[in-house]
């Protein structure tokens, strides 16, 4: 299927790796010209690197930058230009007990997962309104509907994604422009990959053993695995396109079935 994406521009933040590379994989297979981002200059050349050595003649460019520091991602995006799509996905998120979270720990996840969207958002939206088309889309999480006990301040992070997409959509009305979220399911990202070979190293197991008894212990799942990045990044790529325009204030679910919501 053409997604009708030749022509436009695409950037996602926190891309040079996981779920947001993916992303940018998958916008780039469609024609996009995409801009990448990371934390380090070295990191962002890598991972354009990586995606130029894949996809040969594919419009890719990056920039380095603390999209959680307000100044520092005025500086970001006076390099950027005006984009077309716009994918918040940079986030972080950690195990902890709710009476070990300190409030510096609340304020960084806040930070880096919702006001990161909050500062792009603002920033990137405004133009895509006054020439009558774009795309907004919040990477948030299946952990923004069911709170895991052992990471609220993640969960209430993903669940203000979710409150954020919607309020903005309503900004968009008689436009071009839409925004949406998806709620993404737990994901073989880098950060989980890590961990789960943390953990195996400590057990003395094969990797593979501990990933599969982890996804098996989270019943509810209908797939019974982790998800793949490029999974969630199919869906982002259909929403960023042109044929999602009947889609506007959505919260859409690439969990597997790990939500019991009939909606």
């Amino acid at each position: 299927m053409d997604l009708q994406l030749t022509g436009k521009r695409a950037f996602i933040s926190g891309s040079t790796r996981g779920i947001g590379h993916a992303v940018a994989r998958a916008l780039a297979a469609e024609g996009a010209a995409v801009v990448l981002h990371g934390r380090t200059r070295d990191g962002v050349d890598d991972a354009v690197r990586r995606l130029r050595a894949e996809r040969h003649g594919v419009d890719v460019s990056g920039v380095a930058g603390d999209v959680a520091d307000d100044a520092e991602l005025g500086r970001l995006l006076g390099t950027v230009g005006d984009v077309d799509v716009l994918v918040n996905n940079v986030g972080v998120f950690e195990l902890a007990s709710f009476p070990a979270t300190t409030d510096e720990d609340w304020r960084r996840v806040l930070d880096v997962n919702l006001m990161s969207a909050v500062r792009l958002s603002r920033q990137l939206l405004p133009g895509m309104l006054e020439r009558g088309w774009g795309r907004v889309v919040m990477v948030s999480s299946e952990s923004g509907v069911d709170v895991p006990a052992d990471m609220i301040h993640y969960g209430v992070s993903k669940a203000a994604m979710l409150a954020l997409g919607n309020g903005l959509a309503k900004l968009t009305r008689g436009t071009g422009v839409t925004v949406n979220t998806i709620l993404g399911g737990p994901t073989y990202s880098d950060g989980v990959e890590a961990a789960v070979r943390h953990v195996a190293e400590l057990q003395g197991l094969p990797e593979a053993d501990v990933k599969a008894g982890i996804a098996a212990s989270n019943t509810s799942s209908l797939v019974q695995r982790f998800l793949e990045p490029a999974e969630l990044a199919s869906l982002v790529a259909y929403l960023a396109s042109p044929l999602s325009s009947a889609t506007n204030g959505g919260a859409l679910r690439a969990d597997g079935g790990r939500l019991v919501q009939v909606l």
